[in-house]
């Protein structure tokens, strides 16, 4: 999750999505001329940096689509795809799914019920060791297909706190984000105890986000290359303590954008990172 991204899966908004926000808990209605150029110039930050971007037909009418981390897990083999916890995003897997395979991905598995699992909730530390939350969105039986489909790789789960309940989300990469094989940026007050005793045991220095700026999502950073970084614009304690440790932060507008609590990892599905 830290080298040099080549390609990214994108799913631009469209206007007859936006009319679906309160169905999605968004919080509050995007205006459709500020949300589509928020995409169009996150999109153009990303080829700025070297990548190529794919640009996916999503969901027709759902604003969710444009989140497109979550309906899929994408592995070195091909695209695990996944059963999202929110039941109004269950149209998302099929979607994209169609689309990764027009992008050349192969689809290696498939979750199906009971199991759950959000894109969101899934953090790779290397290349043989996931990280899956065991959230309200994330289900035992989603971490056991996980395991189920990946043979190889380390699985390691961890409970996710409870914050404000059901209805909003709160996802592994909600808390953390890696950075560098040995850098990742975190809230540390809702860091489950035991991953952050593995980071420390994995030799990873946690840059700690303050209070203030967890609920703007300063934790939710893409990293672009080792220490190079893509965050919302703001939180600018903790661009200050990235770049203390070294790191670019280039940042983007997401006033539209994060009104449905998505940030730059959820923005963007990467297919090939070299």
């Amino acid at each position: 999750m830290i080298l040099p991204l080549r390609r990214v899966l994108v799913r631009p908004p469209r206007p007859e999505d936006v009319p679906s926000w309160q169905a999605l808990h968004w919080r509050a209605e995007p205006g459709w001329i500020g949300l589509a150029a928020e995409h169009e110039a996150f999109c153009t930050l990303l080829e700025d940096a070297g990548a190529e971007v794919v640009r996916a037909e999503g969901e027709p009418g759902n604003l969710d689509s444009i989140y497109v981390f979550d309906p899929a897990l994408v592995t070195d083999g091909g695209a695990v795809i996944l059963r999202p916890g929110k039941p109004a995003r269950c149209g998302e897997p099929d979607a994209l799914a169609r689309d990764l395979a027009a992008a050349g991905v192969p689809i290696v598995a498939r979750l199906a019920e009971p199991a759950l699992a959000e894109g969101g909730d899934t953090l790779w530390l290397d290349e043989r060791t996931l990280l899956v939350g065991r959230s309200y969105r994330t289900n035992d039986a989603g971490i056991e297909a996980l395991r189920a489909a990946l043979p190889g790789v380390e699985v390691l789960a961890f409970d996710l706190p409870h914050v404000r309940g059901r209805d909003e989300v709160l996802h592994l990469l909600s808390l953390v984000s890696p950075l560098d094989r040995d850098l990742a940026v975190a809230y540390l007050p809702l860091m489950p105890v035991r991953l952050v005793e593995l980071l420390e045991e994995r030799g990873v220095t946690l840059v700690g986000v303050p209070d203030d700026e967890f609920e703007t999502m300063g934790p939710n950073v893409l990293a672009l290359a080792p220490r190079v970084a893509l965050a919302v614009e703001g939180n600018d304690t903790t661009r200050r303590r990235l770049a203390r440790a070294g790191v670019e932060v280039l940042v983007y507008r997401g006033t539209e954008l994060s009104k449905g609590d998505g940030g730059p990892t959820c923005l963007t599905c990467p297919l090939l990172r070299a």
